[in-house]
């Protein structure tokens, strides 16, 4: 039997490549004929350089940028041919939730790896944008390419309050003759019901009860930099990383779409007779543009069953099969909680060994 192993990384406990690897190790000790094709995949989100570089090859160029709190942080642009391809969650990772932080927490490392990606020389840039530290609306990323405005921009949200002009024409022209894509793990708006702060504030460590405030600076700032543009698809992709992005011409697309295509991972799902994606967690939000979605319909194009092993399932039959999932595995119930996050590799493999029990030939 051939089975194509296609997960995301699972949040905090296993990159895409190791989530892999887990559960083609555990597959073995049930099946140890099958024929195993592994493509980790990514989103947009964290990930999204280390996988397309295992894609594509290509050169790493390293460098050190601003973190989300003014420190410094390593991060990387991978130069494949004409194109450069960065990643907005090695600048802006998440980290402990802290509310006063959250606040002034900025994006500016992300658009110092923009400006040295068009520094190589590329004729096109790619930014993955996804998982932040940072819900600023993408003001810190316009920061650092030149962008001034009558308030501090690389101060977070909380800096942008009455904020009223800005001046983008300095770093639009740090791009100018690029093509400037946004590669945005989910296709939400910046502000409102549906926005980046209602979506994942919380997670970023603004306290519940703030998140309306936050949207309001968001919505002040929208207003004096791109009302329209800020209603786009993926404009609050990374804490509105996608907003300051589309500001400057970007384009936006599904990250996860295009990372499939590097991977080519239609024709994959063809060759094989089994396709098995994943993540940290399979909730209503991985519907819009997550990893395990893009390969369910990857798998559904290709007319073979898909099947997801994630952390935890938070979803019922109804839902997978609108996404095109057979089914799902949670290494929750199978391995506990506490295997689940201690031993996060060993816990997803059992879970994989008794997938491939019941799927396997």
């Amino acid at each position: 039997m051939r089975v194509l192993i296609a997960p995301g990384h699972f949040s905090g406990t296993l990159t895409a490549g190791e989530a892999a690897r887990a559960v083609a190790d555990g597959w073995r000790t049930r099946a140890p004929g099958d024929e195993l094709d592994l493509a980790p995949v990514a989103d947009g989100g964290t990930g999204f350089v280390d996988v397309l570089h295992a894609a594509l090859g290509g050169d790493l160029v390293a460098l050190a940028v601003r973190d989300p709190s003014g420190g410094t942080v390593p991060a990387a642009v991978l130069l494949a041919g004409d194109t450069a391809y960065v990643e907005s969650a090695q600048a802006c990772a998440p980290g402990p939730g802290d509310p006063a932080r959250a606040e002034a927490a900025t994006s500016y490392g992300v658009g110092e790896l923009v400006a040295a990606a068009v520094a190589t020389g590329a004729r096109r840039v790619v930014v993955g944008v996804g998982a932040s530290a940072a819900t600023d609306g993408g003001a810190g990323l316009l920061a650092a390419l030149g962008a001034r405005a009558d308030r501090a921009l690389d101060g977070g949200p909380a800096a942008l309050a009455g904020v009223g002009e800005v001046d983008l024409s300095a770093a639009r022209a740090a791009v100018a003759g690029v093509e400037l894509v946004v590669a945005h793990d989910v296709p939400i708006p910046l502000t409102g019901l549906f926005g980046t702060t209602k979506a994942a504030g919380v997670e970023r460590g603004i306290a519940e009860e703030r998140v309306p405030a936050v949207d309001g600076l968001l919505e002040g700032w929208a207003a004096a930099a791109g009302r329209r543009t800020s209603l786009e698809p993926g404009a609050g992709a990374g804490g509105g990383v996608g907003f300051g992005l589309l500001l400057l011409g970007a384009a936006g697309v599904p990250g996860v779409d295009l990372v499939l295509d590097a991977l080519g991972l239609e024709d994959r799902a063809r060759a094989a007779d089994l396709v098995v994606t994943g993540e940290g967690r399979l909730d209503f939000a991985s519907r819009a543009g997550k990893a395990p979605h893009g390969v369910a319909q990857v798998a559904t194009r290709a007319v073979r069953p898909c099947v997801v092993v994630a952390g935890e399932v938070l979803v019922g039959t109804r839902e997978m099969r609108t996404m095109g999932v057979e089914t799902a595995y949670s290494v929750v119930d199978v391995a506990g909680r506490e295997a689940a996050l201690a031993e996060p590799y060993d816990a997803l493999a059992r879970t994989a060994a008794r997938v491939a029990r019941a799927w396997s030939r």
